[in-house]
């Protein structure tokens, strides 16, 4: 039997859909049962916990093959990411206490650098406090999500514009679908070793620059689709008027630093590769 963290989400949905097909029991863990009851009624078993309760979570990794673990995403934190500190230090207790066999964390690129990150400081952070507990670990270091662009498909086919805030439009980026991610997380899951475990996850094709997804949407969209960077001094307005408070913008454009520079990479000694076969122009038919 596996747990599966996020079950509800794109990832961790995707890691008990392979599982399931694989013949495996599979325990999820949910914060509202209600939203989960699909899973129920396929013969998941639903545990209910709140990710910052470690014997919440105890319960749910307890006598677990392999536990598929993740802190929820969050675009816009609190500074100094309180919650997300509570999260890992109590997903570090609950798999100190429960001792699954394994467990695989849904990481990111970038994980490990130890500054200059923004957002993916969370994951750097999960990883320190996990990497020495005594059971197996793995880390799946993704890129970055092809699903992040969803959001703009009505702005996109009435402007005939896609902004970026990844720069320069040529550069090759680390891009991947979340179905790519699952199925690294139910194939890992599955699979023995001792100690820890890197992965580094995207897609086909060793990359995808910029110009690439603006087509490949403008295809799925029917019309002519121009990609446009977004010059840095308007990233603080354009994220405010995403919805992102205006004293939180500050770890998203840090990050966006970090991948534009370079600091954010893939390439890193002594880490597997897993390469998604979804490639941009196959993600983007399923826009709307």
């Amino acid at each position: 039997m596996f747990t599966v963290m996020g079950i509800t989400g794109r990832v961790g949905g995707t890691v008990a859909e392979n599982l399931l097909a694989a013949g495996k029991k599979v325990r999820g863990v949910v914060r509202n049962p209600e939203k989960a009851k699909g899973w129920a009624d396929r013969g998941v078993e639903l545990v209910t916990s709140a990710y910052d309760d470690a014997q919440g979570l105890s319960r749910a990794f307890t006598e677990s093959e392999g536990v598929f673990a993740m802190i929820p995403p969050d675009f816009a934190p609190a500074p100094d990411l309180p919650d997300q500190k509570r999260g890992i230090a109590a997903m570090r207790e609950a798999l100190d206490q429960s001792k699954p066999g394994k467990a695989v964390f849904l990481s990111s690129i970038g994980a490990e650098q130890t500054s200059g990150l923004g957002l993916i400081t969370s994951t750097h952070l999960m990883e320190e406090a996990t990497r020495t507990l005594s059971i197996p670990v793995a880390y799946l270091r993704a890129g970055s999500f092809m699903e992040n662009w969803l959001g703009m498909s009505d702005s996109i086919r009435n402007s005939g514009e896609m902004p970026f805030f990844y720069a320069p439009l040529d550069r090759k980026f680390p891009l991947v679908a979340t179905r790519d991610i699952g199925l690294a997380g139910a194939q890992v899951l599955q699979q023995s070793w001792t100690g820890e475990r890197v992965l580094e996850v995207d897609g086909p094709k060793g990359g995808t620059n910029l110009y690439e997804v603006a087509t490949a949407f403008g295809k799925a969209l029917g019309r002519d689709v121009k990609a446009v960077p977004l010059p840095e001094q308007a990233w603080q307005s354009v994220l405010e008027a995403m919805g992102t408070p205006a004293d939180r913008t500050g770890l998203y454009i840090e990050m966006v630093k970090g991948f534009n520079s370079g600091w954010i990479h893939f390439g890193n000694p002594g880490t597997e590769k897993f390469h998604g076969s979804t490639t941009i122009e196959e993600f983007s038919r399923g826009v709307e």
